[in-house]
């Protein structure tokens, strides 16, 4: 059974914790987020975020129903830092990409948290206004509310994706990820033309870019898309 939410009035500790510090909503999401970076999910337990905080295990659930709650707050959280101190410029497409770029980045100084979080649904206020801003963007470009759905679908999807794919790269075991990379370089860039000849044609092309993200091109690639539609609309 969910447990009850005591309000923010009746929760705040009335003395410091052993950390010398108040506990508050926010300062449980950044703990959180620090113990997801530092020990990855397995290590993110009430017990231990309890001890983080110099409080009893207890008191997180004064804050949060469940640890499922607290990994909302921290989706929350990552939209909070993609957002802070945005600003339009009145160019759609260059807003739109700045937006994606933030929500890229945001995720990955956080890879254990993305991984945790980039599929979830909070329905919460950072998220909230995140949604409200990229829909204005395009609404008031002049796309019709259809295109306007549409493109938000792909452009807010297709940023949570590469944050996944991005970040779980980030969170492997440094061994495991340097392997990885390795592949196109002791593996792919040594597959003989008779055998594989596209592969041969652009391996060294295929050495420089693969162990990169792709995200800046599929971001671009999805606004000049959707900037077609819209001189089609214009038309």
């Amino acid at each position: 059974m969910a447990k009850r939410v005591v309000p923010e009035a009746d929760r705040r500790r009335r003395r410091p914790t052993k950390q010398g510090q108040v506990l508050t909503h926010g300062l449980i999401v950044e703990t959180a987020l620090r113990m997801l970076r530092e020990h990855g999910a397995d290590g993110l337990t009430a017990r231990r975020l309890g001890l983080a905080l110099g409080a009893d295990a207890s008191a997180v659930y004064r804050y949060f129903r469940g640890m499922d709650d607290l990994i909302l707050a921290i989706a929350d959280e990552l939209f909070g830092h993609a957002m802070a101190d945005w600003r339009p410029t009145g160019d759609w497409r260059a807003d739109l990409r700045d937006l994606g770029l933030r929500i890229h980045h945001a995720y990955l100084a956080h890879p254990q948290a993305a991984v945790l979080t980039a599929s979830r649904v909070t329905g919460r206020p950072n998220e909230v206004a995140s949604d409200e801003t990229i829909l204005g963007v395009l609404r008031g470009a002049g796309f019709p509310d259809a295109d306007a759905v549409r493109i938000y679908h792909a452009f807010i999807d297709q940023s949570l994706a590469f944050a996944i794919l991005d970040a779980a790269t980030l969170a492997l075991p440094k061994a495991a990820r340097e392997g990885d990379e390795e592949v196109w370089r002791d593996t792919y860039a040594r597959l003989p033309a008779e055998t594989h000849p596209n592969i041969a044609a652009t391996a060294p092309l295929l050495v420089a870019r693969m162990n990169d993200s792709a995200y800046r091109t599929a971001l671009d690639m999805l606004l000049s898309s959707a900037a077609a539609q819209l001189r089609a609309v214009g038309a």
